[in-house]
């Protein structure tokens, strides 16, 4: 049996004392990394693969619903395109424009324009003096009697005659002003021989010279 300093067993003997380096150094130390100097670079791992996006859905044209919104059901109609016309409020899909007739458009003209000068023309044969008087009356009746026109649609003839001075744009009284100037303006349709005032008689609208230029209708009330 040996022990662990017999040097048959074949096993190192702890006991032993390590030979001396002839050269007086010792065992070499490994270098030691200098200041400043960066460490050693190690390989990055990969980046972990992901699958890639779905792109987008495209972007919903104008009176269309957005992506996954509601569609518009069987029998319902889709939205109103640009430029088109959409119902607002008070908005009806209501039966054509019925436009006053010739007659009665020279009916309403008879109680508004001419009784009133008729009545003037009277007093012309008593005195001039109240010719004047009274033609400046008259004047200012109907002044006032086509600005009510234009404020609420109707004057006391068209009260009379069942028709309405309206917009041709949107149905809405022309205003009390804008009246007063259609009544002057009604001289040109009396200049060339009153053609202004038979061009209602043929006209899609039943205008006259004066309505088509401040953009007005006489319809029935």
């Amino acid at each position: 049996m040996s022990t662990p300093s017999d040097p048959g067993s074949g096993q190192p003997d702890p006991w032993a004392v390590p030979p001396v380096d002839p050269s007086g150094q010792g065992a070499p130390t490994p270098p030691e990394p200098s200041y400043g100097q960066p460490p050693p670079a190690y390989p990055s791992a990969p980046p972990p693969a992901y699958p890639a996006a779905p792109p987008p859905p495209p972007a919903p044209g104008y009176g269309q619903p957005p992506y996954g919104g509601p569609q518009p059901g069987y029998g319902q109609m889709p939205p109103p395109q640009y430029g088109q016309p959409q119902p607002g409020y008070g908005y009806q899909q209501g039966p054509p424009v019925a436009y006053a007739n010739w007659g009665q458009r020279v009916g309403s003209a008879v109680i508004d324009w001419v009784i009133p000068g008729i009545i003037a023309s009277v007093f012309r044969a008593v005195s001039e003096g109240l010719y004047v008087i009274v033609a400046l009356i008259a004047l200012v009746w109907v002044l006032y009697n086509a600005y009510q026109g234009g404020k609420t649609g109707q004057s006391l003839g068209k009260r009379a005659l069942g028709t309405r001075l309206v917009r041709s744009s949107d149905g809405q009284p022309i205003g009390g002003g804008l009246a007063i100037g259609r009544y002057f303006l009604h001289i040109l349709d009396g200049l060339p021989c009153l053609l202004g005032y038979l061009w209602p008689i043929w006209d899609s609208k039943r205008q006259t010279f004066a309505d088509k230029i401040v953009g007005s209708v006489v319809i029935k009330a």
